[in-house]
Formats: structure tokens, sequence, C-alpha cells
């Protein structure tokens, strides 16, 4: 499986081909001035020196440029034993990566003591009320930025199944019955279900109108041929109609209607088998098991997870034009509320701090293992490249300083022999 190219991981960091070049470059130096003092040195005794110097150099840069190269691939395409040490470990260091993330930073002592210092509601009103040009601004461009950053970097897949899963889990393990049944029971006492009711009668009523029609051929199909031929059936389906017409009519105009009050008989009785029946609770269950299974829901929550990632996008790429307009009045009027109200802020800080170490302690192997999947499912060109990107000019500088070190080496070493010859 080939990972997609990312430009943060991708791209050669500034400078680093240019320093290949220089690296190499001085050791081609090194030889040409070997093989040109080589020819010098029954001149004069000092080519000696230069001749030792460029030996040494030459042989110390092809050293660590065997080293460097061994690190990350075979040197001329050799397979010589203990090369290409990073390709044919990967998978190890995978596992390694992601133990050494789940050992050092999601343990929730660490956490809580890194987030007790944190002052997020402050940082947050900072975020909204700040003008664009202002500390707050500034801070919300580069905030901005490394969240655009890492949710592009981030495989969307991957989070999106650890998103969807998260949801799932939750709401497998929350008992919908009785919330339901206690928040049906809270609507009813405050008449809260009276609007639900009255929208159900009005759209019987509107579909009563719009299909009268149909029940004007039900009744005529229904109908014996001597009703047909005296007309009566039409008769029927008017009277129908009517009355049943008349009965949405009454209910929806007198509160007191018995039909009314036996649907709040029923809607009572729903909330009492929500709490207190447990074969009714069971079936509520089962159905909620179902509707997670359901395919369609799956899609619904991959597309929900979608929306949110792009609508996030969208404030992290131009976080000044979502504070424009009435959602940055919004904002700024909580950011101006996190300020004024400190007893808010330290809930709010309390909550985060409560998340980041529940969250670390709920999915932090889900973390843990969608490192270690990343990394194996890159290929070896894949690991070798973003790699050695990370750790940009250092190796050529240890090539250059290789050539150099050896150089001087060299140079001492031919000392000490013309001075003990």
């Amino acid at each position: 499986m080939r990972a997609p190219a990312r430009a943060g991981f991708d791209v050669p960091p500034p400078g680093l081909t240019r320093m290949r070049l220089v690296a190499t470059g001085l050791l081609l130096a090194m030889a040409a001035v070997y093989l040109a003092s080589r020819s010098l040195m029954p001149v004069h005794p000092v080519w000696g020196f230069v001749n030792a110097f460029a030996e040494a150099g030459m042989v110390g840069g092809m050293a660590d440029w065997f080293a460097v190269t061994a690190l990350f691939r075979h040197p001329l395409g050799l397979p010589i034993p203990h090369t290409a040490i990073v390709p044919r470990n990967k998978e190890r260091i995978g596992d390694q990566l992601a133990q050494f993330l789940r050992e050092n930073f999601l343990i929730t002592s660490v956490i809580a003591r890194r987030m007790q210092r944190l002052d997020v509601a402050g940082a947050i009103a900072r975020w909204l009320t700040d003008p664009a040009e202002g500390a707050g601004g500034r801070f919300r461009a580069g905030a901005s930025k490394m969240v655009a950053q890492v949710l592009e970097a981030l495989d969307p897949h991957r989070l999106g199944g650890l998103f969807k899963g998260a949801i799932a889990t939750r709401v497998t393990e929350m008992h919908v019955a009785p919330a339901l049944g206690q928040f049906l029971k809270a609507a009813m006492a405050e008449n809260r279900h009276l609007p639900l009711l009255d929208s159900a009668i009005k759209w019987a009523s509107g579909a009563l109108a719009e299909n009268e029609h149909l029940i004007r051929q039900i009744v005529h199909d229904k109908a014996g041929a001597i009703l047909r031929w005296t007309g009566l059936d039409e008769t029927v389906a008017n009277k129908l109609i009517d009355g049943l017409s008349g009965l949405l009519n009454d209910m929806a105009t007198n509160p007191e209607h018995p039909l009314r009050l036996r649907a709040e008989n029923g809607l009572d009785r729903l909330a009492w088998d929500l709490r207190f029946d447990p074969a009714f609770q069971a079936k509520v269950e089962r159905m909620k098991e179902e509707l997670i299974a359901n395919p369609a829901m799956q899609r619904w929550l991959e597309g929900l997870w979608e929306q949110a990632r792009a609508g996030l996008l969208a404030i992290a790429r131009d976080p000044e034009r979502a504070m424009r307009g009435r959602l940055g009045d919004v904002l700024r009027q909580i950011g101006d509320t996190l300020r004024s109200d400190r007893r808010l802020a330290c809930a709010i800080n309390r909550f985060v701090r409560r998340a980041a170490v529940g969250a670390a302690t709920d999915y932090g192997d889900g973390i843990v293992r969608l490192v270690s999947e990343t990394v194996h499912s890159w290929d070896t060109r894949t690991i070798t490249r973003r790699l050695e990107n990370a750790v940009g000019k250092d190796l050529q500088y240890i090539r250059v300083n290789g050539t150099l070190v050896g150089g001087l080496v060299g140079l001492v070493i031919h000392a000490v022999d013309v001075g003990l010859g």
C-alpha cells in the first residue's frame, strides 16, 4: 500500500539537497587533492601533509557516507548485511514509536499534570475576542494553521473510523430507554408534548385533505353495484370525509377531547414502560442495536464525520472569515462571557482536563494502534523518505564533519610519523 504524499512530510526541507551536494563535493575534492598531492610529494615535504589530510578525509567521508546511507538503503544497491536498517525494521519502529507514545504521553498522570497548567478557557476567550492584528488574532492564525495541518496529515478514514467507533460505543453502552422515559415524563409535566400533538393533528388534517380522492376511490371500489348506480357511494364517501375532518377539527380545538386524552394517556404509559418495564426496555435496546448496526446509520455517521472535518478545515484555513457576520458576533459574545465569568472558566478548564484524561484512558490504545498501523502501511520508500527528511541536513553535516575530522586525524598521524622518523 502506497501512502499518499503530504507536503509536510514528503517534501525535502530547505537546504537538504544543497547540503548533499556540499558533502559529496567535499568528498570528491578530497579525492582530487589526494591524487594531485601524490605527484607533488617529492617536490616539498608539505605535500605529504596535504596528501595525508586528503587521504584520511577521503576515508572518513566514505565511511560516514556508508554509515548514513546504510540507515535508509543499501549502499550502491548492494545487499550488504546490516544495511537499509530503517526499511527492514519499519514494523518494529512503528510498534516502538507507538509504545513510546503510550508510555510517555498518554499516561493519565502526565496529562493531568500538564493540563493543570493550561488555561483553556482563557485561550478560547482570546481566540474569540481579540482582533485579527492582536495577540489573539495571531494565536488564531497560528493555532488554525496547526489544526489544519494536523487534520490534513491524519488519515481521514482511520480517524473517521475512530470517531464512528467512539460514538457507536457510547450509544451502545448507554441505556436509552430510561433516559427517553424520563425525558418524555418531564416534557409532559411541562406540557411540552402539546405542540407535538397539535402538529400530528394538523398533519393528519392536511393528509386527509390531500388524499380525499383516494378515499372516494376506495369507497367507490368497495361499494356494490346498486350503491354506485344510485350514487350513494359518493354520499358515503362525503360523510366519511366530513366525519374524519370534523373529528380532527374537534381534537385541534378542544384540549379535553377524549381522543386527545387517550393519546396523552398512551404517552404517559409509554413513559412509564420506558422507565420501569424490563421487557419493554429490552425491546428498545434491541431496536437501538439494530439501528446502530444498520448500514444506513453507519453511512450517516461517516457522513457526519466528513461534514465535521470539512467544517473544521474551512474554519482552520480562514479563521477570520468565520469571525465575520452573525457567527462572529455570537463567538465574540461567548468569548466575553468566558473572560468575565471566572466560575464558568474554571468549570470549562476542569471539564477539559477530565475529558483529556478520560480520552487518554478510553482511546489511548486506539491512538497507539493508529500510529502503529499507519507506519506499517507505509512502503519502504515512504518511511525512508519521511524519516530522512525529518532528520534533515544533520545527516549531511555528519558526512562533512567525518571528512574534515578524518583529514585532521590523518594530518596528526602523519605529523607523528614524520616526527618519529
